[in-house]
């Protein structure tokens, strides 16, 4: 792939953010769940960069230009203590879009996690009909696991979302 890489966090990309993901356009039709405040990303930016032991976010870059973001949050399958994975996320701008550019971010995603944490599982989801996300997921190495029924709220309608997940040996095949 070209040259996608991962960096943390600048304060000049939360305004980069801000400005693409501030509307159904710059978010796209799967990720726009209303207005939002980035009050709340601006304080913990100023506290930890958004490098934080229980998640985080890293700036998406294509070249020299932002490109977007992923992020990371703990999952749970049963107790906390035992049964933690990451579910991670992705926000490309539109000009960056339908490129490769999100499956090439996510695997480096995935790798960055997998080398830095010791979590087993890396899950993430889209909605049943982001058929790019789905196929990006599936070639950044993760598979499709199931159909999460009505669990998504989003433009006035609850919406099916199709989980996907990698697991620790999994992954070194995709690398």
């Amino acid at each position: 792939m070209g040259d996608c890489r991962l960096r943390p966090v600048e304060e000049s990309d939360l305004d980069c953010f801000e400005a693409e993901f501030s509307d159904r356009a710059g978010t796209g039709e799967y990720q726009w769940f209303g207005y939002r405040s980035g009050q709340g990303v601006r304080e913990r930016f100023a506290k930890s960069g958004l490098l934080e032991p229980d998640g985080g976010v890293l700036t998406v870059c294509w070249g020299d230009e932002v490109a977007g973001r992923v992020e990371w949050f703990p999952g749970y399958w049963g107790r906390r203590e035992t049964s933690m994975c990451w579910t991670t996320a992705i926000g490309l701008r539109a000009a960056f879009r339908g490129q490769g550019i999100g499956t090439e971010a996510q695997r480096l995603l995935v790798a960055y996690l997998f080398d830095h944490t010791r979590v087993h599982r890396i899950q993430a989801f889209t909605d049943a009909g982001n058929q790019a996300e789905q196929r990006a997921l599936e070639k950044a190495g993760f598979r499709r696991e199931g159909v999460i029924r009505e669990a998504q709220w989003r433009a006035g309608a609850w919406h099916d979302q199709v989980l996907y997940a990698v697991l620790r040996p999994e992954a070194a095949s995709v690398q």
